[in-house]
Formats: C-alpha cells, structure tokens, sequence
C-alpha cells in the first residue's frame, strides 16, 4: 500500500487500472469513472466502463505492459490473488492497492478509502450514508415479516468445487433480510456440513458465474435428500455481482436476499 506522501500526489491526477470490480464499482457510484483509465472485463458487471481498455485480473494477467501502457499512478486488486500475478505488477514502477474487505465496515473503509484518493471525501461520506440506508430499509421489512419468529436458516454458496460458503460480508446481508448463515462464512465447508445445519434456504452465487449456474445439481447432492431447502425446492440463484462485490452492489444483494428468504 501507498503511504500517505504518496496517496497525497494520487489525488492530484489518479490515473487507476482497477483490477477489483468492487474499487470499480465504488469509484463509479463516486462519479470518478475519469479517473479509471482499465478495468477488468468483470467490471463491466458493476459498473457503467464502457470503452475503457480491458485487462487481466488478479488471477489471469498476460503481458503486464498493457497496463503500464495506460500509465496508471495506482494499479488496485483485491484479495485472494495469484502471487504470480502480483508479483508482476510489484516489479513495475506503479503503486499497487490490494482491498481485503470482511465486513460490510471494511467495505465502508473501502469507500472512504478511495473516495479519499480521488478527492471525493464527501461523496464518499453519502455513499456510505446511502448505501445504509438501503440495508436499514431492507432491515425493516425484515422485521416486519419475522414478527418475533425465529430467522430462516440459510446457506450461501461462493464455489461448488470444493464447497465454500459465501463471504462474511454476506452472513451481514443475510441477517438484514431476516436470515441468518448456518455455516461459518468463506470457509471451505463438507457436504455433511451443509446436511447437518439443516438449512430452510440454498443460495447459490458463484464467483465469476453471474447467474450461470444449474439449481438442479444441488439436488443430486446425497447428502442433502432430507434438508428442507430440498424438500420444499427453495434452492436459488441470486447473481454473483450482487453478492460477492463489496461495494454499492450489495445492496441491491439484500433486496434480492430478502425476496428468496421469504419466498414459499
């Protein structure tokens, strides 16, 4: 990371490759898609980049020249990455952010964080204000609708292969819409795991899957015939863009939470 006599000369004129569809995602909704200068072809998900050169991510990056040849000032990735993949870019002259959000405060940091490097501190400020108050109205209407039951157990899911529950980040989102997670969250987890919690609801959003993903494997699992998400067919796809990028797409990821956790 940048220190700070440095992030103070980004401001001035920060040229940024974003690697991260949640920085790009954050910077977007600041208004400082100028100061994007590349982006990943995932970005596209999350944001309005249109036009803006493509390049690799943190997990497949060819000849790491296409992005010194946009002259970038900050270059930032996200956690988990491909050592080798970072390791070009530490070999460039260019300053290298890599974002590792946990929590939806981290995700918070994260805003003021870059709102910060572009010279948008107080957009970034409403951001964060906005963006909480989309998960306090989602709260509400959770509340609403529990009315002193206990909350849906629910299972979320990053990857099938090997198993691995969504981000703690979204055990958050899963309680603002009335849920809450019955795994530990982004961790490998066993079929016998998922069995043994017993979940009422299946999510499934994938990583770099958007809403490509078949319902019907979860099915065929053996050792979840008797779970009651099974039985009573509430297996579901939210888009992995809403789930699994920690930035202003969340919260549209708690609207979509709230609808499958009280679907029949």
């Amino acid at each position: 990371m940048a220190g700070n006599t440095e992030l103070n000369r980004l401001k001035a004129a920060p040229r940024i490759v974003s690697l991260a569809p949640s920085a790009t995602s954050i910077l977007y909704e600041l208004g400082a898609r100028r100061s994007l200068v590349g982006v990943t072809k995932w970005c596209c998900d999350v944001a309005d980049v249109r036009g803006l050169p493509q390049v690799g991510d943190c997990w497949h990056m060819g000849d790491v020249a296409e992005i010194m040849k946009l002259r970038p000032t900050l270059v930032i990735g996200s956690v988990p990455y491909k050592q080798e993949t970072v390791a070009k870019i530490l070999a460039q002259p260019v300053n290298f952010l890599a974002m590792n959000p946990r929590s939806l405060a981290d995700v918070e940091g994260d805003v003021r964080l870059l709102s910060g490097i572009v010279g948008r501190s107080a957009t970034g400020e409403r951001l964060v204000r906005k963006m909480r108050a989309g998960f306090k109205a989602v709260a509400r209407k959770a509340k609403v609708r529990l009315r002193g039951r206990r909350p849906t157990c629910v299972y979320c899911e990053a990857w099938p292969n090997p198993r691995i529950s969504s981000p703690p980040w979204v055990a958050e989102l899963v309680r603002i819409a009335g849920g809450e997670m019955v795994v530990p969250a982004g961790e490998q987890v066993s079929d016998q795991q998922v069995a043994e919690a017993a979940p009422d609801v299946i999510v499934l959003a994938w990583a770099a899957t958007g809403t490509r993903v078949k319902v019907r494997d979860a099915y065929k699992v053996a050792a979840w015939k008797d779970l009651p998400a099974i039985r009573n067919r509430r297996v579901f796809v939210i888009a992995d863009e809403l789930l699994n990028t920690p930035g202003p797409p969340l919260v549209d990821g708690a609207k979509e939470l709230f609808k499958v956790i009280g679907s029949r």
